[in-house]
């Protein structure tokens, strides 16, 4: 770790996830329901989308491949969202197009939960809460729609902001302090 290029992108990429993710997860959960949506949509594109994309580039540099991966295809995701949200004709969006949208990311979170047993347990904790909004929100979405699913999705990545959160947090604040101060609990 001495020998590094770049400064520790993580706590970045975790941080615009949690932000993101807390915000529009409000709206599922219905607790402020069209402040959250909006707040969302404006860090879905700078904070969730850029910012974690950046991330990811620089994790490359850091030839750290999972997270490389992870940061990189969740900033895609939040600046694909908002392109669902904001530039896609209406004539092109039907009924499922969010739910295909989720089952996609659902898989690709599964397998990336299983990669994510090797990293450590705050970021495995963000997986799989990540795993079980993703299936909710992808099953509420489906159809007409299930509004039950869709607010246990919420709350669900309400827990996901927050492990994410604390993965954020220990990451900068360990390194700050350059020590310990927040477990992460070491995996693999």
């Amino acid at each position: 770790m001495a020998d590094e290029k770049v400064a520790d992108p993580g706590p970045l990429g975790l941080a615009g996830f949690a932000m993101t993710t807390f915000c529009l997860s409000t709206a599922n959960a219905n607790l402020w329901k069209g402040a959250g949506v909006a707040a969302a949509l404006s860090l879905a594109f700078f904070y969730g989308g850029i910012a974690q994309l950046l991330a990811g580039m620089w994790e490359f540099v850091r030839k750290n491949t999972f997270a490389a991966l992870a940061f990189s295809s969740y900033g895609a995701f939040w600046l694909s969202f908002y392109a669902i949200e904001f530039w896609s004709p209406h004539a092109l969006v039907g009924t499922n197009t969010v739910s295909i949208f989720l089952l996609g990311w659902t898989i690709f979170t599964l397998y990336m939960t299983v990669a994510a047993t090797k990293v450590n347990s705050a970021v495995l904790a963000v997986f799989v809460l990540l795993s079980i909004t993703f299936i909710f929100l992808t099953i509420g979405n489906w159809g007409a729609g299930h509004a039950t699913m869709v607010h246990i999705g919420g709350w669900t990545g309400i827990a996901t902001a927050a492990a994410a959160w604390y993965a954020s947090a220990a990451g900068v604040i360990n390194s700050t302090h350059g020590k310990v101060v927040l477990p992460v609990g070491p995996r693999g």
